[in-house]
């Protein structure tokens, strides 16, 4: 027991120390400061979240000592309780009954991990936004001028063009580097625990992720909130694109699914992703895939024309 509290202790103090590195300034602390999640992730599915959390809460105690405390607290909002929540939530799971006097169970679904990161990613990044401001327009402003001094610009019509596009993109796009850096780590993190062998719930079927029902409802109402103005559409912006990486997620899961019976599938998959790597803008195609699934229920369909069963989430 003792020696898993050392452990615990010992991620919580490399995903700070990981955290810290972008005050520094190199390139390389750019990559660590993104991976600052995966030590707890790991701590948290292998011994257990209250273990992972009192590490984070260490490391952000040694935060507090040496660097700022406004600093830990912004380690504890972004990095530990995202990682100990989601650790704790990937290790639920509840009796369905027996099989041959084993009891079977049911894993928290992957979809619902995928909608709680969606969650987080928005709540981090709104929350790195109020430290500007407020209000709208304050925190518009900050971020101008944050983008100003970073860019070196001199006050021109086309700088102050391309400063008001900079500004209008950069909370939606905050979101979605938050939403595809929690989605790395954790998958990460479940590969290196599984690979110890200390991964408790068998390995999900992915191509069966598909999110919560009301998701659907909350991005519609997310889209519509971004055109109010203000601080609330900033929470709209920040929402939508947090779930529209979700639902590009959940069309990846969709395009596996369809392509089973596909020849060169292999060719296939590896073009779409290296498309949507290189142009970005091809990841449009499976968002509007994964919101597709969600109305029409494309995945169930196509089991159900061939007659068979669908994977499960476990």
């Amino acid at each position: 027991m003792m020696i898993n509290i050392l452990i615990a202790l010992a991620a919580g103090c490399a995903s700070a120390l990981m955290f810290a590195s972008i005050v520094s300034g190199a390139l390389i602390s750019l990559l660590l400061f993104y991976l600052a999640p995966l030590p707890l992730m790991v701590a948290a599915l292998s011994w257990g979240a209250v273990g992972a959390a009192l590490g984070g809460l260490l490391g952000a105690a040694v935060l507090a000592a040496s660097v700022s405390f406004p600093y830990a607290l912004a380690f504890i909002v972004t990095v530990v309780v995202p990682a100990c929540w989601l650790g704790h939530l990937a290790l639920l799971a509840r009796p369905t009954g027996e099989d041959a006097g084993v009891p079977t169970l049911e894993w928290y679904p992957v979809g619902r991990l995928i909608a709680w990161m969606a969650g987080f990613a928005a709540m981090t990044t709104m929350a790195a936004l109020l430290t500007l401001g407020t209000d709208g327009a304050t925190i518009t402003e900050g971020l101008r001028t944050g983008l100003q001094r970073a860019l070196s610009t001199r006050n021109s019509a086309d700088a102050d063009r391309l400063i008001d596009a900079l500004v209008t993109v950069a909370p939606p796009a905050a979101a979605t580097v938050a939403m595809l850096t929690l989605t790395l780590n954790l998958w990460l993190s479940a590969k290196v625990t599984a690979m110890s062998g200390r991964l408790k719930r068998p390995w999900p079927d992915l191509r069966s992720a598909a999110l919560p029902a009301m998701t659907l409802a909350v991005l519609s109402l997310a889209l519509g909130l971004s055109f109010v103005g203000g601080l609330v559409s900033l929470v709209g912006k920040t929402v939508s694109a947090a779930l529209f990486v979700a639902y590009g997620l959940g069309g990846a899961a969709t395009l596996h699914t369809l392509t089973m019976a596909t020849r060169h599938r292999g060719f296939l998959l590896s073009s779409t992703y290296a498309l949507v790597l290189i142009f970005l803008w091809p990841a449009i195609a499976l968002i509007a895939l994964g919101i597709a699934d969600a109305v029409f229920g494309l995945r169930q369909r196509y089991f159900q024309r061939r007659s068979m069963p669908p994977p499960t989430s476990t």
